[in-house]
């Protein structure tokens, strides 16, 4: 196994993040999930390392871990909620906790993962935004967040490009997962959902996977610093959950 091919992915127990890490076990990648539960994908070369990524110490702890056992060159932030509410109703704890979750979570566990892709002087950094970047009802805190790490990839690109880093944003549109179901309703809403897409359908957690596969390609590497919308083309219509 190549030593570039080390990847961590959180949330990777299930939805999007699983398919992103039986796409990368496929490519012959050794697989970290960093999530609340271990992945239940039987793999030799699977890993999990169980942790709240909300928890601030408690992923500082799981950072030295990951950091301590494998030599990552490749991140994955997908861990991901959602917390809806319209504006009058947001609340600040909401705000605070998906500010650890989406950013101060990224922000972790790529100083700790830094070292190891400097000695290689090789990384692949994938942060996992969403279609909501651009505006979403009822999505202050998360929409707010998401777009946050369009700036902190960019960024991170600017500064680790000379040391064979790349640091880009995959941002999901209407994908069907646990999480998708706990907002949308199956039936009818969900296929008229479907019909208000411009491909006419509904995303699949294989359509992310293969899009980060590509950022996390080893032979990408004039990629950096962008963002792609894997949505259906909402990102450029408009989109009523």
């Amino acid at each position: 196994m190549s030593a570039r091919k080390v990847a961590a992915v959180t949330g990777g127990s299930a939805g999007i993040g699983k398919a992103i890490c039986q796409d990368l076990l496929d490519k012959g990648y050794q697989v970290i999930s960093l999530a609340r539960r271990a992945s239940d994908i039987a793999h030799p070369r699977m890993h999990s390392i169980e942790v709240d990524l909300m928890d601030r110490a408690a992923t500082a702890a799981a950072a030295r871990q990951l950091a301590h056992q494998f030599e990552v060159t490749t991140l994955v932030h997908n861990a991901g909620v959602i917390r809806p509410a319209p504006i009058a109703e947001v609340k600040l704890e909401d705000l605070d906790a998906l500010v650890d979750l989406h950013l101060g979570c990224a922000v972790q566990l790529v100083q700790a993962v830094l070292p190891a892709m400097r000695d290689q002087r090789f990384g692949r950094i994938v942060l996992m935004s969403s279609r909501a970047a651009v505006g979403a009802q009822s999505r202050t805190s998360y929409s707010a967040t998401k777009a946050g790490m369009l700036g902190m990839a960019r960024t991170w690109a600017l500064e680790l490009a000379p040391e064979g880093i790349t640091v880009n944003v995959v941002a999901p549109g209407p994908v069907r997962t646990d999480m998708f179901y706990d907002i949308v309703q199956a039936g009818e809403r969900e296929r008229a959902l479907a019909a208000s897409i411009p491909v006419r359908r509904l995303g699949e957690a294989d359509d992310v996977a293969r899009a980060v596969g590509f950022f996390a390609d080893a032979a990408n590497s004039f990629v950096t610093g962008q963002v792609l919308y894997v949505c259906g083309g909402t990102s450029v219509g408009s989109l009523t959950l």
